[in-house]
């Protein structure tokens, strides 16, 4: 499981769900999204008084068929763009940061 730091765990979970087709297991100030397919990873979210500012050092990365379709949605859920890189031999990925500033990638799911 990959956990975060929040101020609003049931929020925050709910925007992740939305985003990876998940499903919202809530607990009292700290709710965990289970993946919509078996050996996917579970995202947990933790309530904290003050999340730890400055860039995550630990960020999830989403493959997905239609990369700017996936930013597009982020974007007009609430994510913000932070970046979009270009590797030489031609991959590509988009920097994101959900609601609360912790940053994510997203890319071209493999053979997409």
């Amino acid at each position: 499981m990959v956990t975060f730091d929040t101020r609003d765990a049931d929020a925050l979970a709910g925007w992740w769900a939305a985003r990876t087709g998940g499903r919202v297991q809530a607990h009292p100030g700290f709710a965990m999204v289970q993946p919509a397919a078996p050996g996917g990873v579970t995202l947990g979210f933790q309530q904290v008084p003050d999340p730890t500012p400055g860039k995550n050092r630990v960020h999830v990365d989403l493959a997905v068929e239609d990369v700017t379709r996936f930013v597009d949605a982020c974007v007009a859920a609430g994510a913000t763009h932070v970046a979009a890189h270009t590797l030489p031999d031609g991959f590509a990925w988009t920097v994101l940061a959900d609601p609360d500033g912790n940053q994510f990638c997203v890319s071209p799911a493999h053979g997409a």
